[in-house]
Protein backbone atom coordinates (compact mmCIF):
# COMPACT_ATOMS: atom_id res chain seq x y z
CA UNK A 1 0.00 0.00 0.00
CA UNK A 2 2.62 2.52 1.22
CA UNK A 3 4.53 1.60 -2.41
CA UNK A 4 1.46 2.55 -4.09
CA UNK A 5 1.16 5.72 -2.23
CA UNK A 6 4.53 6.76 -3.35
CA UNK A 7 4.11 6.06 -6.84
CA UNK A 8 0.94 7.71 -7.29
CA UNK A 9 2.64 10.63 -5.32
CA UNK A 10 5.81 10.59 -7.94
CA UNK A 11 3.43 9.78 -11.00
CA UNK A 12 1.27 13.36 -9.92
CA UNK A 13 4.99 15.02 -9.87
CA UNK A 14 5.67 13.96 -13.47
CA UNK A 15 2.33 14.31 -15.02
CA UNK A 16 2.93 17.93 -16.57
CA UNK A 17 6.19 16.43 -18.28
CA UNK A 18 4.38 13.52 -19.22
CA UNK A 19 1.89 16.07 -20.93
CA UNK A 20 4.40 17.49 -22.55
CA UNK A 21 6.22 14.80 -23.72
CA UNK A 22 2.93 13.61 -25.63
CA UNK A 23 2.60 17.01 -27.04
CA UNK A 24 5.45 16.62 -28.71
CA UNK A 25 4.30 13.83 -30.56
CA UNK A 26 1.76 14.86 -31.45
CA UNK A 27 -0.91 13.90 -29.27
CA UNK A 28 -4.58 14.89 -28.76
CA UNK A 29 -7.82 14.28 -26.97
CA UNK A 30 -6.12 15.07 -23.23
CA UNK A 31 -9.40 14.40 -22.02
CA UNK A 32 -9.44 10.78 -22.65
CA UNK A 33 -5.91 10.64 -20.93
CA UNK A 34 -7.67 12.13 -17.94
CA UNK A 35 -10.45 9.17 -17.94
CA UNK A 36 -13.31 11.38 -19.72
CA UNK A 37 -14.60 9.23 -21.65
CA UNK A 38 -18.02 9.45 -23.20
CA UNK A 39 -19.70 5.59 -24.62
CA UNK A 40 -22.78 5.09 -25.75
CA UNK A 41 -25.04 2.98 -23.33
CA UNK A 42 -26.11 -0.51 -24.48
CA UNK A 43 -24.25 -3.88 -24.44
CA UNK A 44 -21.61 -4.33 -22.42
CA UNK A 45 -17.69 -3.46 -23.14
CA UNK A 46 -15.31 -5.86 -23.36
CA UNK A 47 -11.84 -3.82 -23.08
CA UNK A 48 -8.65 -4.98 -24.79
CA UNK A 49 -5.71 -2.74 -24.05
CA UNK A 50 -2.77 -2.88 -26.41
CA UNK A 51 0.01 0.15 -25.49
CA UNK A 52 1.25 0.61 -29.32
CA UNK A 53 1.55 -0.68 -32.68
CA UNK A 54 3.21 -3.88 -31.67
CA UNK A 55 0.67 -4.33 -29.09
CA UNK A 56 -2.04 -3.57 -31.68
CA UNK A 57 -0.78 -5.97 -33.97
CA UNK A 58 -0.62 -8.66 -31.61
CA UNK A 59 -4.20 -8.41 -30.48
CA UNK A 60 -6.16 -8.24 -33.88
CA UNK A 61 -6.18 -11.96 -34.32
CA UNK A 62 -7.83 -11.62 -30.49
CA UNK A 63 -9.84 -8.63 -31.17
CA UNK A 64 -11.40 -10.09 -34.66
CA UNK A 65 -12.14 -13.46 -32.51
CA UNK A 66 -13.69 -11.46 -29.45
CA UNK A 67 -15.58 -9.62 -32.22
CA UNK A 68 -16.66 -12.81 -33.99
CA UNK A 69 -17.64 -14.78 -30.70
CA UNK A 70 -19.36 -12.42 -28.73
CA UNK A 71 -21.68 -10.58 -30.39
CA UNK A 72 -23.53 -10.01 -27.01
CA UNK A 73 -20.70 -7.45 -26.34
CA UNK A 74 -19.07 -4.58 -28.02
CA UNK A 75 -15.61 -3.96 -27.87
CA UNK A 76 -13.21 -1.23 -26.62
CA UNK A 77 -10.03 -0.74 -27.40
CA UNK A 78 -7.15 1.78 -25.68
CA UNK A 79 -4.06 2.58 -26.75
CA UNK A 80 -1.18 5.02 -25.21
CA UNK A 81 0.46 6.39 -28.16
CA UNK A 82 -0.84 8.09 -31.52
CA UNK A 83 1.01 5.65 -33.59
CA UNK A 84 -1.13 2.72 -31.97
CA UNK A 85 -4.57 4.39 -32.29
CA UNK A 86 -3.70 5.19 -36.29
CA UNK A 87 -2.89 1.43 -36.70
CA UNK A 88 -6.54 0.72 -34.69
CA UNK A 89 -7.92 3.19 -36.96
CA UNK A 90 -6.84 2.02 -40.22
CA UNK A 91 -7.35 -1.88 -39.44
CA UNK A 92 -10.59 -2.09 -37.28
CA UNK A 93 -11.67 1.05 -37.93
CA UNK A 94 -15.75 1.54 -36.60
CA UNK A 95 -16.11 -2.15 -35.69
CA UNK A 96 -14.45 -1.17 -31.89
CA UNK A 97 -14.60 1.76 -29.94
CA UNK A 98 -11.26 3.38 -29.35
CA UNK A 99 -9.95 5.87 -26.54
CA UNK A 100 -6.87 6.64 -25.16
CA UNK A 101 -6.12 4.52 -21.67
CA UNK A 102 -5.48 7.14 -18.81
CA UNK A 103 -2.71 8.51 -16.86
CA UNK A 104 -2.32 5.86 -14.24
CA UNK A 105 -3.59 8.49 -11.72
CA UNK A 106 -6.50 7.23 -9.09
CA UNK A 107 -9.05 9.72 -10.18
CA UNK A 108 -8.29 9.15 -13.75
CA UNK A 109 -8.81 5.25 -13.58
CA UNK A 110 -11.88 5.49 -11.66
CA UNK A 111 -13.65 8.11 -14.60
CA UNK A 112 -12.26 5.66 -16.63
CA UNK A 113 -13.93 2.59 -15.45
CA UNK A 114 -17.14 3.90 -14.03
CA UNK A 115 -17.77 5.50 -17.57
CA UNK A 116 -16.90 2.13 -19.48
CA UNK A 117 -18.10 -0.17 -17.12
CA UNK A 118 -16.09 -3.24 -18.73
CA UNK A 119 -16.96 -6.63 -17.46
CA UNK A 120 -13.47 -8.02 -18.17
CA UNK A 121 -10.29 -6.62 -19.29
CA UNK A 122 -7.55 -7.95 -21.44
CA UNK A 123 -4.12 -6.30 -20.94
CA UNK A 124 -2.14 -7.29 -24.01
CA UNK A 125 1.71 -8.33 -23.33
CA UNK A 126 3.26 -6.72 -20.25
CA UNK A 127 1.26 -3.15 -19.40
CA UNK A 128 1.38 -3.29 -15.53
CA UNK A 129 -0.55 -0.38 -14.06
CA UNK A 130 -0.86 -0.57 -10.11
CA UNK A 131 -3.20 1.87 -9.54
CA UNK A 132 -5.54 0.58 -13.09
CA UNK A 133 -5.27 -2.66 -11.42
CA UNK A 134 -6.18 -2.11 -7.87
CA UNK A 135 -9.14 -0.02 -9.44
CA UNK A 136 -10.34 -3.26 -11.54
CA UNK A 137 -10.28 -6.02 -8.47
CA UNK A 138 -12.58 -3.07 -6.19
CA UNK A 139 -14.91 -2.80 -9.34
CA UNK A 140 -14.85 -6.84 -9.80
CA UNK A 141 -13.08 -6.56 -13.42
CA UNK A 142 -11.36 -9.65 -14.19
CA UNK A 143 -8.54 -8.99 -15.64
CA UNK A 144 -6.28 -11.25 -18.46
CA UNK A 145 -2.95 -10.72 -19.14
CA UNK A 146 -2.63 -11.79 -23.00
CA UNK A 147 0.63 -12.49 -24.89
CA UNK A 148 2.42 -12.37 -21.83
CA UNK A 149 5.97 -11.23 -21.65
CA UNK A 150 8.97 -10.54 -19.14
CA UNK A 151 12.25 -10.31 -20.23
CA UNK A 152 15.01 -11.10 -18.19
CA UNK A 153 16.36 -7.32 -18.61
CA UNK A 154 12.83 -6.18 -17.55
CA UNK A 155 13.36 -8.63 -14.37
CA UNK A 156 16.03 -6.68 -13.47
CA UNK A 157 14.24 -3.46 -13.18
CA UNK A 158 11.90 -5.08 -11.24
CA UNK A 159 14.10 -6.29 -8.53
CA UNK A 160 14.51 -3.06 -6.34
CA UNK A 161 12.44 -4.10 -3.19
CA UNK A 162 9.45 -1.43 -3.21
CA UNK A 163 9.28 -2.02 -6.79
CA UNK A 164 9.11 -5.92 -6.35
CA UNK A 165 6.64 -5.21 -3.25
CA UNK A 166 3.95 -2.82 -5.86
CA UNK A 167 4.78 -5.41 -8.61
CA UNK A 168 3.83 -8.70 -6.51
CA UNK A 169 0.64 -6.71 -5.16
CA UNK A 170 -0.69 -5.75 -8.28
CA UNK A 171 -0.15 -9.27 -9.94
CA UNK A 172 -2.21 -11.03 -7.30
CA UNK A 173 -5.05 -8.38 -8.40
CA UNK A 174 -4.66 -10.56 -12.19
CA UNK A 175 -7.42 -12.94 -12.73
CA UNK A 176 -4.70 -14.82 -14.93
CA UNK A 177 -1.67 -14.76 -16.95
CA UNK A 178 -1.71 -16.27 -20.42
CA UNK A 179 2.52 -16.48 -20.99
CA UNK A 180 4.30 -16.74 -24.22
CA UNK A 181 6.48 -19.11 -23.10
CA UNK A 182 8.14 -20.89 -20.11
CA UNK A 183 10.44 -18.48 -19.24
CA UNK A 184 7.87 -15.73 -18.83
CA UNK A 185 5.71 -17.84 -16.98
CA UNK A 186 8.58 -18.75 -14.23
CA UNK A 187 9.37 -15.14 -14.33
CA UNK A 188 6.20 -13.89 -14.02
CA UNK A 189 5.48 -16.43 -10.43
CA UNK A 190 9.25 -15.33 -9.09
CA UNK A 191 7.76 -11.53 -9.53
CA UNK A 192 5.36 -13.02 -7.16
CA UNK A 193 1.72 -14.09 -9.76
CA UNK A 194 -0.04 -16.62 -8.09
CA UNK A 195 1.44 -20.03 -10.23
CA UNK A 196 -2.55 -21.80 -10.61
CA UNK A 197 -3.01 -18.14 -12.17
CA UNK A 198 -0.39 -18.55 -14.67
CA UNK A 199 -0.13 -21.24 -17.91
CA UNK A 200 2.22 -21.31 -20.96
CA UNK A 201 -0.86 -20.20 -24.11
CA UNK A 202 1.88 -19.30 -26.44
CA UNK A 203 2.24 -16.12 -28.41
CA UNK A 204 -0.61 -14.96 -30.32
CA UNK A 205 1.48 -13.49 -33.32
CA UNK A 206 2.11 -16.73 -34.77
CA UNK A 207 -2.04 -16.28 -34.92
CA UNK A 208 -2.08 -13.09 -37.37
CA UNK A 209 -2.34 -14.33 -40.59
CA UNK A 210 -0.89 -12.85 -44.09
CA UNK A 211 -2.66 -9.73 -44.46
CA UNK A 212 -5.22 -10.46 -47.82
CA UNK A 213 -3.60 -10.10 -51.22
CA UNK A 214 0.27 -9.53 -49.84
CA UNK A 215 1.88 -11.77 -52.81
CA UNK A 216 -0.46 -10.09 -55.16
CA UNK A 217 0.59 -6.75 -53.85
CA UNK A 218 4.45 -7.82 -53.50
CA UNK A 219 4.32 -8.80 -57.37
CA UNK A 220 3.12 -5.98 -58.61
CA UNK A 221 5.61 -3.90 -57.04
CA UNK A 222 8.13 -5.80 -57.89
CA UNK A 223 6.95 -5.84 -61.86
CA UNK A 224 7.28 -1.80 -61.43
CA UNK A 225 10.62 -1.89 -59.95
CA UNK A 226 12.50 -4.72 -61.99
CA UNK A 227 11.65 -8.23 -61.58
CA UNK A 228 14.45 -9.59 -61.33
CA UNK A 229 16.12 -6.88 -58.80
CA UNK A 230 17.74 -8.52 -55.34
CA UNK A 231 15.68 -6.13 -52.50
CA UNK A 232 16.68 -6.06 -48.73
CA UNK A 233 14.41 -4.32 -46.41
CA UNK A 234 15.71 -3.02 -42.96
CA UNK A 235 12.50 -2.59 -40.91
CA UNK A 236 11.60 -1.38 -37.81
CA UNK A 237 14.83 0.19 -37.87
CA UNK A 238 15.74 3.17 -34.98
CA UNK A 239 18.01 6.23 -35.48
CA UNK A 240 21.27 4.80 -34.03
CA UNK A 241 20.86 1.77 -37.13
CA UNK A 242 19.66 3.88 -39.75
CA UNK A 243 23.03 4.95 -41.05
CA UNK A 244 24.46 1.83 -40.93
CA UNK A 245 21.89 0.16 -43.36
CA UNK A 246 22.42 3.09 -45.65
CA UNK A 247 26.20 2.71 -45.22
CA UNK A 248 25.94 -0.98 -45.38
CA UNK A 249 24.07 -0.54 -49.00
CA UNK A 250 26.27 1.43 -50.83
CA UNK A 251 28.93 -1.04 -50.06
CA UNK A 252 26.30 -4.05 -51.41
CA UNK A 253 25.82 -1.64 -53.96
CA UNK A 254 29.36 -1.58 -55.65
CA UNK A 255 28.70 -5.60 -55.96
CA UNK A 256 24.86 -5.61 -56.87
CA UNK A 257 24.59 -2.06 -58.83
CA UNK A 258 20.74 -2.27 -59.34
CA UNK A 259 20.38 -3.86 -55.71
CA UNK A 260 17.09 -1.89 -53.93
CA UNK A 261 16.86 -0.92 -50.23
CA UNK A 262 13.26 -1.02 -48.79
CA UNK A 263 13.87 1.22 -45.02
CA UNK A 264 11.11 1.34 -43.11
CA UNK A 265 11.73 3.44 -39.75
CA UNK A 266 9.67 2.54 -36.77
CA UNK A 267 8.75 6.16 -35.87
CA UNK A 268 6.91 8.41 -38.41
CA UNK A 269 9.23 11.38 -37.03
CA UNK A 270 12.43 9.75 -38.55
CA UNK A 271 10.94 9.42 -41.94
CA UNK A 272 12.06 13.03 -43.30
CA UNK A 273 15.62 12.06 -41.45
CA UNK A 274 16.36 8.77 -43.39
CA UNK A 275 15.05 10.36 -46.80
CA UNK A 276 17.51 13.40 -46.19
CA UNK A 277 20.64 10.81 -44.97
CA UNK A 278 20.07 8.99 -47.82
CA UNK A 279 20.30 11.65 -50.03
CA UNK A 280 23.23 13.00 -48.49
CA UNK A 281 24.79 9.98 -49.11
CA UNK A 282 23.94 10.11 -52.86
CA UNK A 283 21.44 7.27 -52.93
CA UNK A 284 18.42 7.70 -55.76
CA UNK A 285 15.78 7.86 -53.28
CA UNK A 286 11.91 7.70 -53.53
CA UNK A 287 9.53 7.22 -50.89
CA UNK A 288 6.13 5.73 -50.45
CA UNK A 289 4.17 8.79 -49.93
CA UNK A 290 4.88 10.57 -53.00
CA UNK A 291 6.22 8.31 -55.52
CA UNK A 292 3.93 5.87 -54.07
CA UNK A 293 6.55 2.67 -55.43
CA UNK A 294 10.21 2.55 -56.81
CA UNK A 295 10.73 2.16 -60.13
CA UNK A 296 13.83 0.54 -61.78
CA UNK A 297 16.31 3.67 -60.78
CA UNK A 298 15.51 3.67 -57.43
CA UNK A 299 18.59 2.59 -55.16
CA UNK A 300 16.64 3.38 -51.73
CA UNK A 301 12.76 3.66 -51.20
CA UNK A 302 11.47 5.22 -47.63
CA UNK A 303 8.59 3.09 -46.52
CA UNK A 304 6.99 6.32 -44.61
CA UNK A 305 3.27 4.67 -44.43
CA UNK A 306 1.99 2.59 -41.40
CA UNK A 307 0.40 -0.73 -41.69
CA UNK A 308 2.12 -1.92 -44.98
CA UNK A 309 5.26 -3.63 -43.59
CA UNK A 310 3.60 -7.28 -44.14
CA UNK A 311 3.35 -6.56 -48.02
CA UNK A 312 7.27 -5.01 -47.93
CA UNK A 313 8.32 -8.00 -46.30
CA UNK A 314 6.05 -10.75 -48.74
CA UNK A 315 8.44 -8.24 -51.46
CA UNK A 316 11.58 -8.39 -50.19
CA UNK A 317 14.40 -11.00 -50.66
CA UNK A 318 15.78 -10.58 -47.22
CA UNK A 319 14.78 -9.10 -44.24
CA UNK A 320 16.95 -7.29 -41.39
CA UNK A 321 14.47 -6.24 -38.18
CA UNK A 322 15.25 -3.27 -36.12
CA UNK A 323 15.64 -2.69 -32.57
CA UNK A 324 18.51 -5.37 -33.28
CA UNK A 325 21.76 -3.91 -33.56
CA UNK A 326 21.17 -0.80 -30.56
CA UNK A 327 20.03 -2.22 -27.21
CA UNK A 328 16.42 -1.48 -27.88
CA UNK A 329 15.37 -5.17 -27.98
CA UNK A 330 14.40 -5.76 -31.29
CA UNK A 331 10.96 -6.40 -33.15
CA UNK A 332 8.54 -8.51 -34.52
CA UNK A 333 10.04 -11.28 -36.32
CA UNK A 334 7.27 -13.40 -36.62
CA UNK A 335 6.30 -11.16 -39.58
CA UNK A 336 8.77 -11.71 -42.10
CA UNK A 337 9.12 -15.27 -40.97
CA UNK A 338 5.03 -16.02 -41.98
CA UNK A 339 5.66 -14.86 -45.49
CA UNK A 340 9.01 -17.38 -45.77
CA UNK A 341 11.34 -13.73 -45.76
CA UNK A 342 15.21 -14.87 -44.61
CA UNK A 343 15.48 -12.74 -41.51
CA UNK A 344 18.72 -11.07 -39.75
CA UNK A 345 18.73 -9.29 -36.62
CA UNK A 346 21.45 -7.57 -34.76
CA UNK A 347 22.85 -8.65 -30.81
CA UNK A 348 19.83 -6.86 -28.87
CA UNK A 349 16.88 -9.59 -29.49
CA UNK A 350 15.57 -9.56 -25.62
CA UNK A 351 11.96 -8.51 -26.61
CA UNK A 352 11.53 -11.36 -28.63
CA UNK A 353 14.03 -14.11 -27.12
CA UNK A 354 12.25 -16.86 -27.40
CA UNK A 355 11.37 -16.84 -31.30
CA UNK A 356 14.32 -15.21 -32.57
CA UNK A 357 15.88 -18.26 -30.51
CA UNK A 358 13.72 -20.81 -32.40
CA UNK A 359 14.29 -18.89 -35.99
CA UNK A 360 17.94 -19.16 -35.51
CA UNK A 361 18.38 -22.99 -34.06
CA UNK A 362 16.27 -23.91 -37.69
CA UNK A 363 18.60 -21.93 -39.33
CA UNK A 364 15.44 -19.39 -40.35
CA UNK A 365 17.66 -16.33 -39.24
CA UNK A 366 20.71 -15.29 -38.84
CA UNK A 367 22.32 -12.88 -36.03
CA UNK A 368 24.42 -10.16 -36.19
CA UNK A 369 27.42 -9.44 -34.24
CA UNK A 370 27.66 -5.71 -34.54
CA UNK A 371 27.01 -3.15 -37.37
CA UNK A 372 29.92 -3.65 -39.92
CA UNK A 373 28.53 -7.15 -40.09
CA UNK A 374 25.34 -5.80 -41.78
CA UNK A 375 26.85 -5.25 -45.34
CA UNK A 376 28.61 -8.89 -45.64
CA UNK A 377 26.12 -10.95 -44.60
CA UNK A 378 22.95 -9.28 -46.56
CA UNK A 379 25.67 -9.38 -49.75
CA UNK A 380 26.30 -12.97 -49.06
CA UNK A 381 22.89 -14.03 -48.67
CA UNK A 382 21.65 -11.85 -51.46
CA UNK A 383 24.14 -13.38 -53.82
CA UNK A 384 23.16 -17.19 -52.47
CA UNK A 385 19.18 -18.06 -53.78
CA UNK A 386 19.98 -21.84 -52.13
CA UNK A 387 20.13 -20.57 -48.87
CA UNK A 388 17.90 -18.18 -48.90
CA UNK A 389 15.15 -20.56 -50.05
CA UNK A 390 16.01 -23.18 -47.33
CA UNK A 391 16.06 -20.19 -44.94
CA UNK A 392 12.43 -18.92 -46.20
CA UNK A 393 11.37 -22.85 -45.42
CA UNK A 394 12.30 -23.25 -42.42
CA UNK A 395 11.02 -20.36 -40.97
CA UNK A 396 7.56 -20.95 -42.55
CA UNK A 397 7.83 -24.22 -40.78
CA UNK A 398 8.20 -22.50 -37.51
CA UNK A 399 5.64 -19.89 -37.77
CA UNK A 400 3.06 -22.67 -39.03
CA UNK A 401 3.92 -24.94 -35.99
CA UNK A 402 3.75 -22.25 -32.82
CA UNK A 403 -0.12 -21.42 -33.83
CA UNK A 404 -2.75 -22.35 -31.41
CA UNK A 405 -2.15 -19.47 -28.60
CA UNK A 406 -5.42 -17.86 -29.96
CA UNK A 407 -7.70 -20.94 -29.41
CA UNK A 408 -6.20 -21.17 -26.20
CA UNK A 409 -6.68 -17.37 -24.87
CA UNK A 410 -10.19 -17.62 -25.79
CA UNK A 411 -10.83 -20.70 -23.90
CA UNK A 412 -9.59 -18.35 -20.73
CA UNK A 413 -11.58 -15.39 -21.76
CA UNK A 414 -14.67 -17.98 -22.07
CA UNK A 415 -13.97 -19.03 -18.22
CA UNK A 416 -13.64 -15.30 -16.69
CA UNK A 417 -16.57 -14.24 -18.43
CA UNK A 418 -18.76 -17.41 -17.21
CA UNK A 419 -22.35 -16.11 -18.01
CA UNK A 420 -21.45 -12.52 -18.17
CA UNK A 421 -21.57 -12.80 -22.09
CA UNK A 422 -21.89 -15.83 -23.88
CA UNK A 423 -19.94 -17.14 -26.95
CA UNK A 424 -22.71 -17.28 -30.17
CA UNK A 425 -23.59 -20.93 -31.14
CA UNK A 426 -21.96 -20.72 -34.25
CA UNK A 427 -18.02 -19.89 -32.74
CA UNK A 428 -18.52 -22.36 -29.51
CA UNK A 429 -16.52 -24.90 -31.16
CA UNK A 430 -13.45 -22.77 -30.83
CA UNK A 431 -13.66 -21.94 -27.38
Amino acid sequence: MLARIVYTLLLYLFAPLLMLRLAVRGGRRWGERCGLITLSDGKPFLWVHAASVGEVNAAIPLVEALLAHYPCCRLLLTTVTPTGSARVEQVLGARVMHVYLPFDLPGAVRRFLKRSRPILGVIVETELWPNLYTACARAGIPLLIANARLSERSMHGYQIVPVRRLIRDILRKVAFIAAQSSADAVRFCELGASPERVEVVGNLKFDMPPPRGAQHTAMRWRDAWGKQRLVWIAASTHEPEEQPVLLAHLQILRHIPDALLLIAPRHPQRFRAVEHAASLLGLRVATRSVEHCADHSTQCFIVDSMGELMNFYAAADLAFVGGSLAPIGGHNVLEPAALGCPVLVGPHTFNFEDITGSLLRAKAAERLAEPAALAPTVLALLQNPVQRRAMGKAAIEISEAGRGALNRTLRKVAGLLGTRCSASPKSSRFL
